[in-house]
């Protein structure tokens, strides 16, 4: 079978919540859904050094609410909450709404693969062989306690002429079990001879519970 549907939307309501949790009718709802997609895109810029894996979008009447997983919550909050202030007046103005933003840390980075893909991606940026990026990536998240994880760098890899991709990988990866809590990302690394795509797939083990499920590591 094909491999072509996105690993987190495939789990959405199974295992995984939503990152987005409001109510909108038909007139409101695309302007929200793309104030969303702002809202997010303006945080990772903002963020870009605190290591944010994920932004959960909580809204009623009043105000948003802003869940930030960082793994460097220290640089999100910066001294004295002067940072996470800052963000909060910035949102204020840019989107005219109310924000409440709650920083939430990432005790297992290399369990989350929106961190995994960013490392890998900066490596590469810096003209590390994506070999050794990869390879070194793969144990650290082994020995975080991850069940599997498999990585895909594609393009014009070491900057040769032809481009090509590969894939690197140890562990299980189940990607058609629903049971299985499986994290995705992907990252664009932007390189002198060209763009590097990193796909990342980390498996953390399977879910029987009825609960639901924490969509970020803690």
């Amino acid at each position: 079978m094909g491999q072509k549907i996105h690993p987190i939307s495939l789990r959405l309501g199974i295992i995984r919540s939503w990152d987005s949790k409001w109510f909108a009718d038909k007139r409101s709802f695309a302007k929200i859904l793309h104030q969303d997609i702002a809202i997010r895109k303006f945080v990772f810029e903002k963020l870009k050094e605190a290591g944010v894996a994920g932004i959960e979008i909580l809204r009623n009447a009043n105000q948003v609410t802003l869940n930030i997983h960082s793994s460097r919550p220290g640089l999100a909050i910066g001294s004295q909450g002067a940072a996470i202030e800052n963000l909060r007046k910035n949102l204020s103005d840019a989107f005219h709404d109310k924000f409440n933003i709650n920083i939430k840390e990432i005790k297992k980075p290399y369990q989350n693969a929106v961190i995994v893909a960013e490392m890998i991606g900066r490596q590469i940026e810096k003209r590390i062989p994506y070999r050794r990026a990869c390879k070194m990536i793969i144990e650290r998240a082994m020995e975080s306690g991850a069940k599997g994880i498999k990585i895909n760098c594609a393009g014009r890899l070491n900057g040769v002429e032809i481009a090509r991709s590969e894939f690197f990988s140890q562990g299980k990866i189940p990607l058609q079990t629903f049971r299985a809590n499986i994290d995705y990302a992907y990252f664009r690394a932007v390189t002198t001879y060209g763009t590097i795509g990193v796909k990342v797939w980390v498996y953390l083990g399977d879910i029987f519970t009825k609960e639901p499920l924490k969509n970020y590591v803690s």
